[in-house]
């Protein structure tokens, strides 16, 4: 399954929504920030807002309950509410999304939370090529009936402040973002990526086979005959849908498994090697730092550094 496959990917990207900030008023505003994330999230729970940034041809109006991502991005602007006099100039409060939403009222007032994605860096280089500068969820749309009531959940318990709310919004933030990753691979025409081939329903036999079998030596005519095609028209599929020939993107799927199995287990270089359908062991080592850029020894020791570093362990 489509969703199964993504949640896989999602877990070896280490994937996390993460709220940020947030801000309730009413009358005419405008709040601007530089953008430090990679990938920003922005939602309107109630209200409207025009939503601009650098890169974009114009204004993006947003509707209660949509939902923009901003890929790469360096600053933003948001503008939205009525009535006469200048608009008031908002600050969100950054990583304390409850502080300027608690006490809101959803009947008057405009409520926008900030949040941003979290990933590792093979995670930011596969879902920043997979989404354009701004993606643009709406709310509106058929494909969206589960966001609104994430985003509605989520602001409540960011207004609520009640116990245990820091897990709950942590728990919350990574189903929005899911949510609004199901949404918009609905509702968009999405460019060449494993996120576009992640729900091609012509290729998802030949990636279910990669996926479930990642060591086999699979070839292009076995991929092709499991998505009933031609080889040449496979081919040509494949690139056109993932960016890539079906054999280069096993051998990044192939890399990605390898970066879990030496961040979370102790296996061998050698047996790892062989489950990943490798020759050798140097086979192995070579293609991993042509694609990480380190040995798998090296990216091991420095992972692991790094995570003791952040637990104090």
């Amino acid at each position: 399954m489509v969703v199964d496959q993504l949640s896989e990917v999602f877990d070896l990207v280490e994937i996390r929504g993460l709220l940020s900030g947030g801000f309730a008023v009413r009358g005419p505003w405008v709040s601007r920030a530089v953008v430090h994330d990679p990938l920003k999230l922005i939602a309107v729970v109630c209200g409207r807002a025009r939503l601009t940034a650098d890169g974009i041809g114009g204004p993006i109006g947003l509707e209660p309950g949509d939902v923009a991502i901003l890929n790469n991005r360096s600053w933003l602007e948001l503008r939205g509410g009525t009535g006469d006099g200048p608009p008031r100039e908002v600050m969100p409060e950054e990583n304390d999304p409850s502080i300027h939403i608690t006490g809101a009222d959803l009947g008057t007032d405009d409520v926008v939370i900030g949040g941003r994605v979290d990933l590792n860096p093979a995670g930011r280089a596969l879902l920043l090529q997979a989404l354009p500068p701004v993606a643009h969820v709406r709310a509106s749309a058929a494909t969206a009936t589960n966001l609104r009531g994430c985003l509605d959940r989520l602001f409540h318990e960011a207004a609520g402040n009640r116990i245990g709310s820091a897990f709950a919004l942590r728990q919350y933030g990574q189903l929005l973002l899911l949510e609004v990753l199901r949404a918009y691979v609905e509702q968009a025409q999405l460019p060449s990526g494993w996120l576009r081939a992640l729900t091609d329903e012509r290729l998802r036999p030949a990636l279910t086979l990669m996926h479930t079998e990642p060591g086999r030596p699979w070839r292009l005519d076995e991929l092709a005959h499991a998505a009933a095609m031609s080889r040449t028209s496979f081919a040509e599929r494949f690139r056109t849908v993932a960016g890539m020939p079906p054999l280069t993107y096993l051998n990044r799927w192939r890399m990605l498994l390898a970066q879990r199995a030496l961040r979370d287990g102790d296996v061998r270089i050698g047996s790892l090697a062989s489950d990943l359908g490798f020759s050798s062991e140097s086979a192995f080592s070579t293609a991993f730092k042509r694609a990480v850029g380190e040995s798998p020894l090296r990216y091991r020791h420095r992972v692991r550094n790094q995570l003791s570093a952040r637990t104090g362990s």
